[in-house]
């Protein structure tokens, strides 16, 4: 296993497409539901808690050999928003080909050919993390964390919301990060007897709503 590695894969410059996506936060940020450090946390709070923890099991449950098709329909299942899937599956192929290039794989080979439009990204984060030689609970913190960090960012662009006052919200929510990428492996780890139902279900209608409401905008500055 090679920390370093997590940290190429952990980093907002890999060339995944995630920072084209706010998470949900420019369509917070219009509806005012953010408008500064305090509403922010609150707001990766609660992504961190029902996506990421989704996002961190299904990520974490890959990274374990888990088949790539059962998580794909567990996260469809899990996705009630069709912007949000599409949106999903659009960061999927990206990580896809990211990965390949950096990590060459033949399950990352097996995973473009089966889903050549894109894997949910959460399921190719796992096998990207698998492909590094990474763990489940590597997997599992980079998936959590990616839940909040790209919409702290997303913040600053669309707020000129303070970059330190957004990376200390990042700092206060590291605790929860780790409960929610050690609840994630758990479940992950009790797939194989008992199949992707084990997995977190955690829903958050804002969210999606939010989502279907900013995929509908003629001009925006995130994809999603």
């Amino acid at each position: 296993m090679s920390r370093a590695a997590l940290l190429v894969l952990a980093d907002g410059r890999f060339p995944a497409g995630g920072h084209a996506h706010s998470g949900g936060a420019e369509e917070a940020v219009k509806a005012g539901r953010i408008t500064g450090p305090a509403d922010l946390e609150d707001f990766c709070r609660g992504r961190l808690h029902t996506a990421g923890l989704v996002a961190a099991s299904l990520a974490a449950a890959a990274a374990l050999g888990v088949p790539a098709r059962e998580l794909d329909a567990a996260a469809d299942a899990r996705t009630p928003s069709p912007a949000l899937r599409a949106a999903a599956r659009k960061l999927g192929r990206q990580l896809t080909r990211a990965a390949r290039a950096t990590w060459p794989s033949d399950e990352l080979d097996a995973l473009a050919r089966e889903f050549p439009k894109g894997a949910h990204q959460p399921v190719v984060l796992g096998l990207a993390a698998r492909a590094a030689g990474l763990g489940a609970e590597d997997a599992a913190h980079c998936a959590a964390y990616e839940s909040v960090s790209g919409a702290a960012t997303a913040t600053v662009r669309l707020l000129s919301l303070d970059p330190f006052a957004a990376t200390g919200v990042l700092a206060r929510l590291a605790p929860e990060v780790d409960l929610v990428a050690d609840a994630a492996v758990e479940a992950a780890g009790r797939v194989r007897g008992e199949g992707c139902g084990a997995l977190p279900a955690a829903g958050a209608p804002v969210l999606e709503i939010g989502a279907e409401v900013h995929a509908g905008w003629a001009v925006r500055l995130f994809a999603s």
